[in-house]
């Protein structure tokens, strides 16, 4: 489950990390007043989206008057299809560097592992691939946990000024308690930033706690489900296993094996995909219908691709769903299906006599959705 910036603040502040001064508001008139005590100020809306910067969510202000008609404008607006309801407003401070840093856990190493770079402020997955050299990993000995020579390494490696090793420590320390604590899957400080006046201030904060612990956090539970996206409550509603990505294909699949195979593969050919969608077995046309309008509604896909084996599930029976969901939704996005198995035959003439692109192979699918997702 995903925190707001504040709450992950909240708890950051609670094991002594610093941050910025700041208040949550819900109306102008409450940012003109935080923006009367603390100056200049920055203005940011608390959705449970990354990217909000870019998406025109996080302003500055000099003044009162510049954050009442800041405020005005960023509260209620829809970023990334989150409607901000609150907006945390903070002092402007002065920066002279900006770094980053995280913890999770590596899947692959199966350890709680630090990510460091001396480049804060972009995100991550940017980062590691424009400048891997640019960041290191730093695995926890499970039986040892966090131990102050990691603080030490990761000062260096940053770039830190030596006298600020011990805040470093300090706040490397502080973000291995949380994860433990709150049995996190990310604690991240990006940017961390180093002020002028020479103090490490996380500027930004995201925590989010593994669903799985939530029976172990009362305080948590009753906020379980606000973080989920419009169109992951949809799909939660109509049943559906769903997970949203930050690519532009959509996906649609039977089975969660078959579903994770479609993505690697679109990746494995250059694509992204927006999601995971595992629409189960013996799916009939009603419930392919609502799976395809989903995501031809989101506007993050731009293509679409359907993947299904017949075997309880007919091929005609989703050939018919995903006609139905075009005709209903009036959405013209390019649509690409492969399917193989039961009724295969009349599901590749029901969809092929509308013009709608059949594979058997679920590689010469893919590749072709890639393509179209490039706009070819």
């Amino acid at each position: 489950m995903k925190l707001f910036e504040y709450e992950s603040k909240e708890i950051a502040r609670r094991y002594g990390v610093q941050t910025p001064r700041g208040v949550v508001v819900s109306t102008p008139e409450e940012a003109v007043r935080a923006a009367e005590e603390f100056g200049s100020v920055v203005l940011k809306s608390q959705v449970l989206v990354g990217g909000r910067g870019l998406a025109g969510g996080i302003l500055k202000a000099e003044n009162p008057g510049d954050a009442y008609e800041k405020a005005r404008g960023l509260l209620g607006k829809v970023i990334k299809g989150e409607r901000v309801e609150k907006l945390l407003v903070e002092e402007k401070v002065c920066i002279s560097r900006e770094y980053y840093v995280s913890i999770t856990v590596d899947r692959a190493t199966r350890q709680i592992t630090y990510l460091v770079s001396s480049m804060g402020g972009v995100e991550i997955e940017e980062l590691a691939r424009k400048y891997p050299e640019k960041i290191r990993r730093m695995s926890v000995d499970p039986s040892i946990g966090y131990s102050p020579y990691m603080g030490r390494e990761a000062a260096v490696f940053m770039e830190v000024p030596w006298s600020l090793s011990s805040q470093v420590d300090q706040v490397l320390s502080a973000m291995y308690k949380i994860m433990i604590d709150y049995d996190a899957e990310l604690v991240e400080f990006n940017p961390l930033a180093l002020t002028c006046d020479n103090r490490l201030v996380a500027l930004d904060a995201k925590i989010i706690v593994d669903d799985n612990s939530l029976f172990k956090h009362p305080e948590l539970q009753a906020l379980y489900g606000r973080g989920l996206t419009a169109y992951e409550k949809k799909a939660k509603e109509l049943g559906f296993n769903y997970v949203e990505l930050d690519g532009d294909i959509g996906v649609i699949s039977n089975g969660a094996g078959l579903t994770m195979a479609t993505m690697d593969a679109i990746l494995y050919y250059g694509g992204r995909p927006a999601n995971f969608l595992d629409i189960g077995g013996g799916a009939g046309r009603e419930r392919v219908k609502e799976a395809v309008k989903l995501l031809l509604s989101h506007f993050k896909v731009k293509t679409l691709l359907v993947n299904i084996f017949g075997g309880i599930t007919r091929c005609d029976e989703v050939a018919y769903g995903i006609l139905e969901a075009l005709a209903e939704t009036g959405v013209s996005k390019p649509v690409v299906v492969r399917m193989l198995g039961t009724n295969e035959e009349e599901g590749r003439r029901i969809l092929s006599e509308k013009g709608i692109v059949v594979y058997s192979e679920m590689d010469e699918a893919v590749r072709k959705i890639v393509e179209y997702s490039r706009g070819g």
